[in-house]
């Protein structure tokens, strides 16, 4: 199928799905958690606004490069398969295209709207997702959502810089939490996205050290997680609400983790990944209303 075969609603809509656009919100919920986190009161409305739209349209960008880079991948996935990249119904010119013009307005907007520091920032975020961690990383190693963890862990960071245009030990906190919880996160999708991967030829852990070893690898990192959740408390960023939510959500994704650990299945595995989402946007909700309360 080519694109001139595609109605125009419909290639919109392809184009969309290219953004990846579930993980593009949660990522700038996060960058806009560290807006708000990195002055006293409320942020000047315009640098939200112009921040929350360039870091968008970066991301967005990456996620495009993404999908062209690893469309032969994708396509002997059952989970990818209908991407319009791995189907080819549009080109890989044609992504070039969309993702230029989307980098190129997002670099834009956040130098002459927001501060340069961001924009710097934001780049270097989209070069190690979608060069370093997806050219490199991902089809060598194992650990490849480890190390390619600090790209996905930036977004409070960008938040913070550019309201205060700087990245203090706040900020980087943040991001010490999401790149914590970025391995347990996806390796719960790996887990039951296993064949998949396998098919595809790449190196996720469940495919190169089995399904025992990914599950006390889950179980570890999700206690480490536990540990860096309460953090932002004991280094008086939050008060005891935060706490209280950081405790309690996070002792829920330690308990699934435990139970993925006794005894899998694959529900049980899809359950933790979906709650590992709706998990990082309560804590920094949490965080968020906590600063807030606090200020009354």
């Amino acid at each position: 199928m080519t694109t001139l075969s595609l109605q125009p609603q419909s290639l919109l809509r392809q184009y969309l799905v290219l953004t990846k656009p579930r993980v593009t919100q949660l990522a700038v919920f996060c960058a806009v958690i560290g807006m708000f986190l990195a002055t006293p009161g409320l942020p000047d409305p315009g640098t939200v606004v112009a921040a929350t739209l360039g870091i968008w349209l970066l991301a967005a960008a990456a996620f495009a490069v993404n999908c062209l880079i690893e469309r032969e991948i994708d396509a002997r996935m059952l989970r990818t398969s209908r991407r319009a990249t791995a189907r080819g119904s549009i080109t890989p010119l044609q992504v070039v295209a969309f993702s230029g013009v989307l980098g190129a307005a997002g670099m834009l907007v956040l130098y002459h709207l927001v501060n340069p520091l961001t924009m710097w920032l934001t780049f270097a975020t989209f070069v190690g997702y979608a060069i370093i961690y997806t050219m490199l990383l991902k089809p060598l190693t194992p650990q490849n959502i480890v190390i390619g963890g600090l790209s996905g862990a930036m977004p409070p960071a960008l938040g913070w810089a550019a309201v205060a245009d700087a990245v203090p030990a706040g900020a980087w906190l943040l991001v010490l939490i999401i790149f914590i919880w970025t391995p347990p996160h996806f390796w719960a999708l790996a887990l039951y996205r296993n064949n998949d991967y396998k098919r595809a030829g790449l190196p996720m852990l469940p495919v190169t050290h089995g399904q025992q070893f990914t599950r006390l690898h889950i179980l570890l990192y999700s206690v480490a997680l536990f540990a860096a959740s309460i953090l932002p408390f004991i280094m008086r960023m939050s008060g005891p609400l935060y706490l209280a939510a950081a405790t309690v959500l996070s002792g829920l994704f330690v308990w699934r983790s435990w139970q993925l650990y006794r005894h899998y299945t694959d529900e049980r595995s899809r359950g933790l990944f979906r709650y590992s989402i709706v998990y990082l946007a309560l804590l920094f909700a949490a965080l968020l209303v906590d600063h807030w309360i606090r200020l009354i």
